[in-house]
Order: structure tokens, then sequence, then C-alpha cells
């Protein structure tokens, strides 16, 4: 089976043009964030929980978040183990937004290989890279300090490869990138899933139509078992610290859902995500399916893992997804910000179907206009738009945590006796700033037993503060941190010892679970606020 890559004598060129435009991108966003007095920190607070993970993780502690106390909330061991690697470079934030800017880099040149490899022209392969390389979502991602931009890499990398060995009897090198991708993101199973059927439903053309040609099995069993020494340990560590296979997050974020039928507003939902950033490549996604299709069996056949993973995503979450309430997309959508490259790809497809049916050129009276590189120019200028966009969105959102989580944190840092336990809404942040003191996550990623108990309480018919309570008379936190719009029930308990003692209130919030954050006492305080020294703001009244 051919394969057709990037001509070397379309690297330097290429590379110099991407690179300079990579870190033009992250630029805007960066100049932004310093003239609109954005912080210098990260546009979401679980980037916080990474940071704090790899600190215990250097420190020798393992996957702990309370030093001490093995868990298993990190959905990306991968990346926090890069992460602590990073941060024993010193400068962690400065050297993780860096991390991601390269990995960003890597991923525009990943989609220019992986168009190449597709069987798209040149042209077609660069305009899905400059996609993605403009794409807001995935320049956010570049800098947020998540493993978005790992994860990306990782994945197109397998698909890569994936092309490479389809229908042949080299090992499974790409199966072992899907695990390590698998590390990055727990969606990198199912990729692995549909990398599995598209190996092993090859095709070739006979008279009749398409019929089904095995092929090698020993160079799956090969990739299957490298994925497995990659995955299996992980696996058994969540076993053995939390009891399953999957990480708590798992639960608590998926708690209430119910398998059946995909959600159709889920899905027009995911939709609405991916057309603001790339609104063309989602219009023509269908042309270029049918693009790969036609290459069934072929010499040119590709198999269709891109739009598999494409299509195959949403559908997966929509059926996951617990019914009612928001729905399960991840801070800004950010599960779904690694399908922008693969969007880009099958976009890039249906539009070279396009332009060959039109013609190579474009006549309006005596004007002639060269047909591809007018409509390249016309489908990226909404994705430049909501690139320009998303550079103010992203200054919005870390001034949101500078407000919101690390205002609470300065407030209490000179106040909070060393030995005072918190149960809290923020998790990141929050601990990562007040590193002695211990943290209970109500958002139950951490603490899997206050989502366990809110279920059996609504399962009951009792309201669901039965089940905080509960968790709260257990665990004995000497002070609460939360967000008050979501626990009125406790809200309501001053009488009780539920006591409010600060407020901050967080401006054109966009990035927080709320625009408050209210720090109260509870009827197990046993360490009082200290005075703070002179010069601290607030007061602990």
């Amino acid at each position: 089976m051919s394969s057709a890559r990037t001509s070397p004598a379309d690297a330097p060129g290429a590379a110099l043009s991407v690179t300079a435009a990579a870190l033009a991108c992250a630029g805007t966003y960066l100049a932004a964030r310093l003239l609109l007095r954005g912080g210098h920190g990260f546009p979401l607070d679980d980037s916080y929980i990474h940071l704090q993970f790899a600190r215990n993780l250097a420190a020798g502690h393992g996957l702990a978040y309370n030093a001490g106390e093995l868990v298993t909330g990190s959905t990306a061991p991968l990346w926090t183990a890069l992460v602590t690697l990073l941060g024993a470079a010193g400068g962690a934030v400065a050297a993780v937004k860096l991390a991601g800017v390269l990995l960003h880099l890597a991923s525009v040149h990943a989609t220019l290989v992986l168009g190449r490899e597709m069987g798209l022209s040149r042209g077609g392969a660069r305009l899905a890279a400059a996609f993605t390389l403009g794409t807001g979502w995935l320049v956010w991602g570049a800098l947020s300090g998540l493993e978005v931009p790992l994860f990306t890499l990782l994945s197109l990398w397998g698909v890569i490869l994936h092309l490479r060995e389809r229908g042949g009897s080299e090992p499974g090198r790409s199966l072992a990138v899907l695990a390590l991708a698998a590390l990055a993101r727990p969606e990198g199973l199912l990729l692995i899933l549909l990398a599995l059927a598209d190996r092993l439903l090859l095709w070739r053309r006979e008279e009749a139509g398409l019929a089904l040609a095995w092929p090698p099995l020993a160079p799956v069993a090969h990739g299957l078992a490298a994925a497995a020494l990659l995955l299996v340990p992980m696996a058994l560590f969540s076993t053995a610290v939390g009891g399953s296979p999957l990480p708590t997050t798992f639960f608590a974020k998926g708690a209430g859902s119910s398998i059946g039928l995909p959600q159709t507003s889920y899905l027009f939902h995911v939709l609405g995500i991916l057309f603001r950033e790339q609104p063309a490549p989602v219009l023509v996604a269908g042309a270029g399916v049918v693009f790969l299709v036609r290459r069934l069996g072929g010499r040119d056949d590709r198999g269709l893992l891109p739009a598999l993973w494409l299509f195959a995503l949403p559908l997966a979450f929509a059926v996951l997804s617990p019914r009612g309430g928001s729905p399960l997309v991840g801070n800004f959508g950010r599960y779904f910000f690694p399908l922008f490259p693969f969007l880009a790809l099958v976009g890039a497809a249906g539009l070279e179907a396009a332009g060959t049916a039109l013609g190579p050129r474009l006549s309006a009276g005596s004007l002639r206009l060269p047909l591809r590189p007018a409509l390249a120019v016309l489908v990226l200028l909404p994705s430049v738009f909501s690139l320009v966009r998303g550079a103010g969105r992203y200054t919005q959102a870390v001034g949101n945590v500078r407000d919101g989580d690390v205002a609470v944190t300065s407030w209490l840092a000179p106040r909070l006796p060393p030995g005072a336990t918190l149960a809290v809404n923020d998790v990141g942040v929050l601990k990562y700033r007040l590193p002695e003191n211990r943290v209970l996550d109500l958002a139950g990623i951490l603490d899997p037993e206050v989502v366990r108990y809110r279920a059996e309480a609504l399962a009951a018919g009792r309201p669901a503060v039965e089940g905080d309570l509960r968790f709260l008379a257990e665990t004995r936190p000497d002070y609460l941190v939360i967000f008050p719009d979501w626990f009125p029930g406790l809200m309501a308990l001053d009488d009780a010892g539920f006591r409010p003692l600060h407020q901050v209130t967080v401006p054109g919030n966009i990035a927080l679970g709320d625009d408050r954050i209210v720090v109260l006492s509870t009827p197990w305080t046993r360490a009082p606020l200290r005075q703070p020294p002179a010069g601290a703001s607030g007061s602990p009244g």
C-alpha cells in the first residue's frame, strides 16, 4: 500500500512558517493577558491539580494529593509525570506553558503529516495544518497547563502510524503510541478500539463490490501486547487504591449517567463547540467522509480511522453523559478540543472534493481568481476571528482564577493554621497555594464517598444535603470553601455551626463554577483563624 508522506523538500519552508505562526498565535494570547492584566497563572483551577500531583510525585509521595494519601483522581498520569519533570527545572507555570506551546507546534506538524498520509494534496494538508494552528481553543489548551496538547499530539501520531501499518506486516507501534495517548486522556482507550476495528476490517474491491480481506494478525497481537504493558500498571494501581481500574473522575463526573441511546441535545451541544471554531470543516465533513469511503479497497485506501474518531467520541459521551443538568463536555468543551485537527483533516478532504468539482478558477466577469487559494482564505477567516476573540477569553479566565481561588487563598494564607483541614469545591489552587493544609474534595474526584452519599440520600427520597452532611460529619473539616449556590442546604445551616467568615466575588466569571466563593466555619472547627500580620488584607470576621 502506497504512502503519501511529506516531501523533504517541503520541510524547511513549512517548518519555519509553522513555527513563526504558532509563536505568533501563542504570543497574541500572552500579550493580551499582560495588557488586560489577566495575571500570570492558568485559566482553570484544574491546571493546578496537575501541579499539586507533580509536587507530591517529585517529593516521593507517589500519586497523592494530600501527602501520604494515594488517590486515583488523575485522568492524565502521563501529563502529570511530564509536569513533574518540568517543575523540577524550576518556574513550573512558565515551563508548563512553554511545553504546551511546543506540543501545539508539534501537533500542527503532525496534522500536516497525517494529511499527506490520508492522501490529501499538499495544499489540502497545509490547509488542515493552518486550521489546527489557528484554532483558538487549541491555542488556549497549549497555554492552559492541561493535558490537551499532549493528548492531541499523541493521538495524531498514533493515527499516522496506524495508517502506515494498516494492511502490512509491520509491528503495531501505533497501538503503543495510542496507549500513551490513553495515559494522557482516558478517551484514548476508545481510539485504541477504533484503530483495532479499522485495522482488522480491511477491504478489497471485486466486481460485485467490497469484500473483507483479513489482515495479518501477528502485528496486531504484538501491538496489543505493547499497549497492555503501558496500560496495565496504571489499571492495577487504580484497582488497588480505588477499587476500580477507572479513575474516580469517571464516577464523580458521570454520576447519574445511564447507558442508553445517545442524547440528541448533547450531540447538538458538541456540534456547536466544533462549529464555532471551524465552521467550514463542519459543513463539509460529510464530503470528507465520502472521500475516504470511496478509496476503500483501492490502491489509495487509507481506512476510516480519522472519521471514526471524529464521530465516535461525541457519540460515546452522548451515551455516557448524565441525563439532565449541564452536559459533560469539560470546561469550555475541552474534552473535544483534540478533535479539531481531525475535523480539519476530514473537512480539508471535503473541500478538496468540492474544489475538484468546481474547477481551478473562479470567474466573475473579466475577473479570474485561482479557486483553491481564494477558497482557503474564505474558509479560514472565521477561525482567524475566533482566534482573536479567544485571546480575550483566555485573559478573562486567568483573571477569574486570580479573583476567585487565588484571592481566597491569599486571604486564608496568613490566617489559617497549618493543621486545619479544608473541604472545598476547587481543590487545585487552594491545595497548591496552601500546601500545609489537608483538603477534602466536595466534587468527589479525590473523595468519591461524597458522591456515593449524595446518591444514596437521593435514592432514599431525601435531599442531597443529607449526603453532604454525612460526609462532613465523618471527615470533620475545620472550614468549608465552597460555591454557595452549589450548596444552598449548607448555607442555610448557620445555626448548626456553618457560619460564613469571608466571601469573594468574581466579576465577569466564565472559568469558575460560581461567581462567589464563601469561607465557612464548621461545627468541628478545631483550629481558629489566626490574627493576620500587619498589612494583610481583610479581617477574619
